[in-house]
């Protein structure tokens, strides 16, 4: 199994997630993560998608979004010539005496602390799936409450891989 980081530019119209979403459902693909959002062409949906399977799913996935009505461009985001981020929110519990830890372990990771209670903290850090994942496993220590990542946004490096839709 390996996985590929697809970018789709869509119309931006009623139920295209849905109906992009529906087409891996029906066709049993597996979808790692997904993110939407408007371009600055606000006629013009980004979504990003992280799929896995073996070449050959993956080349079909291609081919089978390509097909869809309102997608406009498909492209791979190759590692070595994107760049990917997420973000993550992480509730942990913390004591008073933990607090000061858990401040700590997000200050090594340029984590922010966004929210702060009595019995916790809420932090938000952005990065690449391993800092994400790593940042994570420090935090093994402490009560993680509510976590909530966004999936991975990505762009092609350089002025090469940008797509003008007319």
């Amino acid at each position: 199994m390996q996985k590929k980081v697809f970018q789709l530019l869509v119309n931006n119209t009623s139920g295209v997630l849905s109906r992009i979403s529906g087409l891996f459902a029906r066709r049993g693909y597996n979808v790692e993560s997904i993110t939407a959002g408007v371009t600055s062409d606000p006629r013009i949906t980004r979504i990003t998608i992280v799929a896995s399977g073996d070449d050959e799913i993956l080349e079909q996935i291609e081919k089978q979004v390509a097909k869809l009505e309102d997608v406009r461009n498909i492209k791979e985001l190759k590692p070595e010539k994107s760049v990917y981020r997420e973000l993550i929110m992480v509730k942990v519990r913390a004591t008073a005496e933990q607090r000061q830890g858990v401040i700590s372990v997000a200050d090594i990771f340029r984590a922010k602390i966004i929210d702060i209670a009595p019995e916790s903290l809420m932090i938000e850090l952005t990065g690449n799936q391993q800092k994400i994942d790593a940042f994570i496993g420090l935090l093994e220590g402490y009560e993680i409450l509510e976590l909530a990542r966004t999936g991975i946004a990505g762009l092609g490096r350089g002025t090469e891989p940008v797509v003008r839709l007319d």
